[in-house]
């Protein structure tokens, strides 16, 4: 093997192994050996709380002649319905007031109403002079056809409510964009003071709605606490009676069918589960109270099946003091499907 000559290579192969590496390998290979950042997690507002779907909210301007009032006021509705009155000069401002309710509101019935008053010498309509002429000419020509005699008197009032003698001001393209600007405004202004209210009231709900769990965990607590007292009460009771019942006879119970006869009881009338469910969803509910705005709807899911587990324990409930404790869950469950009807 010494003596064969050895093998050169490959011109090609040469330029290959000199010529430098890609620099777009080279910034790969930099990002793949670079360390990633993790990216910090969002700042937690303390002050997140549910919001009531009840409120008002204004805001008003005045400037060069003319004064906005809006109002908007919010009731309760499943869903989010706007209702807009506009006066017929604003009427192109309509889709624009829609979209900030919609960016701002979730749920509710929202009534927001735009009030225009010139508060200058010039007024937001115009006497059509051409067509009160045309209707002076047509009496004048109608009491000479009839040939009447004496003085005639016209009402003016009669007069200007005529079709086409007063008509809305033509505002110019100029004066629309100046008048979108302000209501823009008085309707981001109003909304804030329509959420500001909304939230006061959504705090006063907060608090009735832990009450309402408060009396539940209350109620609750007793109940895992009687849960054992029940079984040992009926293995008293059975244990009893069949005593009772086996000395008349003169018979005597085998203690492994006794036993059997209270697992089956135990098993049929155990709520240990149910309460453990209803404790899970109780603590959802004060979790959702506390870190969600627009907590409604997960609310309303959260007691359906409240109350779902609470008519499982009223269904198994084989002592008068756990039938008790369950109609005051029952209470309070309510309690809460009607508050937070409100809430948004």
């Amino acid at each position: 093997l010494r003596n064969q000559p050895m093998m050169r290579p490959h011109p090609s192969m040469l330029l290959l192994q000199r010529m430098p590496p890609h620099p777009l390998r080279q910034r790969l290979r930099r990002k793949t050996l670079r360390p990633r950042r993790r990216r910090p997690p969002p700042a937690r507002d303390n002050n997140i709380m549910i919001h009531s779907m009840t409120g008002f909210g204004d805001a008003q301007y005045e400037a060069n002649g003319v004064s906005f009032l809006v109002e908007i006021r919010s009731l309760n509705n499943r869903f989010l319905k706007t209702t807009i009155k506009l006066p017929d000069p604003l009427v192109f401002i309509e889709p624009v007031v829609e979209r900030l309710i919609r960016q701002e509101l979730s749920r509710g019935s929202v009534t927001c109403t735009i009030h225009m008053r010139h508060v200058a010498d010039e007024g937001p309509f115009e006497v059509n002079q051409a067509a009160v002429n045309n209707y002076l000419r047509s009496l004048q020509q109608l009491l000479t056809l009839q040939a009447a005699k004496g003085p005639y008197t016209i009402d003016l009032a009669s007069l200007l409510e005529l079709p086409g003698v007063t008509e809305t001001r033509a505002y110019s393209q100029a004066e629309h964009e100046r008048f979108q600007t302000i209501l823009i405004d008085l309707v981001a202004g109003a909304l804030t003071n329509l959420r500001r209210m909304r939230a006061e009231e959504g705090a006063g709900l907060a608090e009735d709605l832990r009450r309402q769990c408060l009396v539940i965990e209350e109620n609750l607590s007793a109940l895992a606490k009687l849960t054992d007292e029940v079984l040992k009460n009926y293995h008293q009771r059975l244990q009893q009676r069949a005593n009772i019942l086996l000395a008349e006879a003169k018979l005597k119970l085998d203690d492994d069918q006794l036993a059997r006869e209270v697992a089956l009881f135990a098993e049929r009338c155990d709520i240990n589960e149910e309460i453990h469910r209803l404790q899970s969803h109780l603590s959802q509910f004060r979790q959702a109270i506390d870190d969600e705005q627009q907590a409604g709807r997960r609310l309303d899911f959260i007691t359906q099946e409240m109350l779902r587990e609470a008519n499982t324990i009223a269904s198994k409930a084989n002592d008068a003091r756990i039938s008790q404790h369950v109609v005051s869950i029952k209470v309070a469950i309510d309690r809460l499907k009607e508050q937070i009807q409100n809430a948004e």
